[in-house]
């Protein structure tokens, strides 16, 4: 069992501590972990507010208007889904060790930039060669 780890309220990561000392895994691990917390609170909402909005409503815009409204929040649930599965993936590879190093150098990944995105994969260089090369692929 691994010992918890303190974490001050006002703590950051730095750049002049050791890259994924146990700190830094810690407040990236809470910070995934408040992140899926509130998508799936924010999705459970969404069950139960189409659950209660089902209803027959007699004009046709009306009904198209709220078909709509429904076919883009569930539309956004998938997209938060398919998120709340890379957190997770994000969590296992803070448990494995892996965490904060990218897929495609093995180099750590910015601080800056998975403070921004915690479910980085990718340094910011390799995610733009991964993005030009997609771009030329697509063009064809």
């Amino acid at each position: 069992m691994k010992q918890e780890v303190f974490l001050p309220e006002d703590y950051r990561p730095a750049e002049d501590e050791p890259f994924m000392n146990d700190r830094q895994l810690e407040y990236f691990r809470r910070k995934l972990l408040n992140w899926k917390t509130e998508l799936l609170a924010e999705s459970r909402d969404t069950i139960e507010g189409l659950q209660d909005s089902t209803r027959n409503i007699p004009d046709v815009a009306d009904r198209a208007s709220e078909e709509t409204d429904r076919a883009l929040e569930l539309r956004t649930r998938d997209r938060q889904r398919k998120l709340v599965a890379k957190i997770d993936a994000a969590l296992r590879r803070i448990d494995e060790g892996e965490y904060g190093y990218c897929d495609v150098t093995g180099e750590p990944i910015s601080l800056k930039r998975l403070d921004a995105r915690p479910i980085a994969t990718m340094s910011l260089e390799a995610q733009e060669r991964h993005e030009r090369r997609e771009k030329v692929h697509r063009d064809d």
